[in-house]
Parts: structure tokens; C-alpha cells; sequence
């Protein structure tokens, strides 16, 4: 993923236009990501309607006022516009979490050709490696909603077990994921005590130990 936008320019959906156009930051924004290109135009009147949906889509998985925590996405719009003004006649309509590549950049025409583009819009889901998950989710994203994500995280194998929707958490208990998991710990520094204790005490009911302990005159501390 990052290896797909080092040396670039990604620019911030805000009124700033805050640029990431270092090493660190490029780095900081997409590794262990699930990354969403959205490419689109904005004469595409299919595009216009979907950017509405994708956007809602993106807020429910990534702003707390959803999620307890947000998911590890991240959402590049590519115009497939040639003027500066159509491009952001678009972006208007899209998250202000998300990135862009300026019009004046000629990777957007290079990534279209890359990821064999034919159709518009075009939501290409790619994991953390850069390899494609999905070529098109489009109308995965129009069926299934935030629902997408979950498989889209077992199948990129990202490490992340805390997202949940805020509805999931409706009638469930609020024990942490990794609960099982110290649980186990704590049962296995239980059993290293008990093991201790034993070794402590002797071996067996003949207390064997404490005989040869006594046998050796007290040079040796058990």
C-alpha cells in the first residue's frame, strides 16, 4: 500500500488541503489499511448519486458518533476529471476524512490503466500489500453496507478486534476481546503457583524432598 503512493502528493479533504507528501506521513496514513480508491467523474450522474452513499458508508465505519472505534480505512478519491473545478464539485459531497490526488497529477490516469478502470464509478478495495481484495465493490457497498467491511478485514487479515458497530453493542456484554485471553494467562500463572507450591512442599505423599533435604546436612535450599 505504501510502496503504491510513496514519492506522491495525497492531499486532505479539508479546507486547508493539507498535503502528505512525506515518507512518514505517507506511511502514518496507509500501512495496515484497507484502502478504498474511488474513481469517478463528475459528468458521471451515477457517480454523483453514489459519492452520497460511499459517503455515509465511510462515516459509519470510521466516526465515532458510529463506531466505538474506527475502522482501519481509508478512502482515495481519483477524479477522472480534467479541470479542477469538476473535481471539486464532487469531493464536496465526500467524507473530510478522506484523501485525493490533485487534478494536475498524472498517477490518476496511471492507476485507471492499473487497475483496468472500464466503468464508472469504480470502487476498487485494495489490502495493506496493494494486492486487489476487490476489483469493484460498488455494488457490494449498495447491498450490504458497513457489513462489507467485516469481510473485507478477515479476508486482508488486518489485526484489529476491537471495531464494532455501536448497534452491536445492544444487548451484548461490554467484556474486552481480550478477555479470553488474559483469562488463559491468569489460569496459567494459577497453574505455575500450584506447580511451585508442590516443589515447595516435596514431591509425592512421602515427602521425599524434605528426607533428602535433611539427609544433606542443609547445604542445599529447595
Amino acid at each position: 500500500m505504501v510502496d503504491l503512493f510513496m514519492d506522491r502528493v495525497l492531499v486532505k479533504n479539508n479546507k486547508d488541503r493539507d498535503e502528505l507528501d512525506t515518507e512518514r506521513e505517507i506511511v502514518t496514513r496507509l500501512q495496515n489499511r484497507i484502502l478504498l480508491l474511488f474513481f469517478a467523474s463528475a459528468d458521471c450522474e451515477r457517480c454523483q448519486t453514489f459519492a452520497l452513499t460511499l459517503s455515509d458508508f465511510f462515516k459509519q465505519l470510521t466516526d465515532e458518533f458510529y463506531v466505538d472505534r474506527s475502522a482501519q480505512l481509508v478512502l482515495l478519491y481519483i477524479s477522472l476529471d480534467e479541470s479542477e473545478e469538476r473535481l471539486e464539485s464532487l469531493l464536496k459531497e465526500l467524507p473530510k476524512k478522506c484523501l485525493f490526488l490533485a487534478c494536475e497529477d498524472p498517477y490518476r490516469r496511471e492507476l485507471e490503466a492499473m487497475f483496468n478502470v472500464e466503468e464508472l464509478p469504480t470502487v476498487v478495495v485494495l489490502r495493506p500489500d496493494c494486492s486487489i481484495l476487490v476489483p469493484n465493490a460498488v455494488e457490494e457497498i449498495l447491498h450490504l453496507g458497513p457489513r462489507c467491511y467485516r469481510n473485507w478485514q478477515e479476508a486482508a487479515e488486518l489485526i484489529d478486534r476491537s471495531f464494532m458497530i455501536s448497534d452491536d453493542f445492544e444487548g451484548k456484554s461490554m467484556r474486552s476481546f481480550t478477555d479470553p485471553v488474559r483469562r488463559l494467562k491468569y489460569k496459567v500463572e494459577d497453574e505455575k503457583k500450584k506447580n511451585k507450591k508442590k516443589k515447595q512442599r516435596g514431591w509425592g505423599s512421602g515427602g521425599e524432598a524434605e528426607n533428602e533435604k535433611e539427609e544433606g546436612g542443609g547445604g542445599v535450599s529447595w
